[in-house]
């Protein structure tokens, strides 16, 4: 993982972890050059483990605590190292054996969790993707990103999953950006089929599917698109990395922002209005 983390989530467990080894040391009353030295470090690896510069590794946590004289603290802090570095995990990592195993990582945490608040900028949202569509999109991603050829398998896993839709105790509010209706994935069938699904899921009773137009003014802007399950975690994907969100306070921003995103978005009529919209533009 890189010293520095695009999510603010990773770099606040960064800093808390780098904040508990300056209290140790602090608290055994050395100094950074004595951690250095006990550790067999330069003074500099030092001071970038302690201002959260650069992530240290399960080892260099043991020595730290062992310098100090801590060694029973060692434990809590490599659980805390390591829950830093499951909050943020490099895509290539993620898809090195290809991308089906993405569509079934998270199984049980789609099966167990009853409200979804999903907003999307880019593309249709996996739970209501067409077998075209996903086909067309998983496809590009592989491609991209150069690896193994599983988009078959990773399109049948990816539809299996999406049967929660419509089976089980689940709700989800799902939130589109106008714009996601008219990027292109796919040929004219897949994109008619595709959207004709979004008119046919606006029917279903467990989904709320609110679009917001291009033309509306704006009180807030569109931003990444994110999956919060069941108001507690948050998971968003930027172009290098998968990004889990658990810290309660920062998952109440995303929670604020999809609040805010929902009250821009149109329903009903004005929904299905737009989609037709698409519809017609494909022609």
């Amino acid at each position: 993982m890189p010293p520095t983390s695009p999510s603010t989530s990773v770099q606040a467990a960064r800093r808390r972890l780098a904040e508990r080894l300056r209290e140790i040391r602090l608290d055994a009353g050395i100094t950074k050059r004595e951690v250095a030295a006990r550790c067999g470090w330069s003074e500099a690896k030092s001071g970038r483990i302690e201002n959260a510069r650069t992530a240290p590794s399960d080892e260099d946590v043991r020595q730290w605590c062992r310098a100090c004289g801590a060694d029973a603290q060692a434990p809590s802090l490599i659980a805390a190292n390591r829950a830093a570095d499951s909050l943020y995990v490099q895509w290539r990592r993620l898809q090195r054996t290809g991308l089906k195993q993405l569509q079934t990582a998270n199984a049980n945490l789609f099966e167990r969790t009853r409200l979804f608040k999903v907003y999307c900028s880019n593309v249709v949202p996996g739970f209501l993707q067409t077998p075209g569509y996903a086909t067309a999109l998983l496809r590009s991603i592989a491609t991209f990103r150069g690896l193994p050829d599983d988009v078959a398998d990773a399109v049948a896993a990816r539809v299996d999953r999406s049967r929660i839709i419509r089976e089980g105790h689940h709700r989800f509010a799902i939130v589109l950006e106008e714009a996601v209706l008219g990027y292109r994935l796919g040929d004219f069938s897949v994109m008619a089929s595709q959207l004709g699904a979004l008119l046919s899921a606006m029917d279903l009773p467990a989904v709320s599917l609110g679009i917001i137009p291009s033309a509306s003014p704006r009180t807030m802007w569109a931003v990444e698109s994110f999956t919060v399950f069941d108001d507690v975690r948050v998971d968003h994907e930027p172009l290098s990395a998968s990004v889990k969100i658990t810290a309660p306070d920062e998952v109440g921003v995303y929670l604020k922002a999809f609040g805010a995103l929902q009250q821009q978005a149109v329903y009903g009529a004005e929904a299905r209005a737009l989609v037709a919209k698409a519809i017609g533009e494909l022609r």
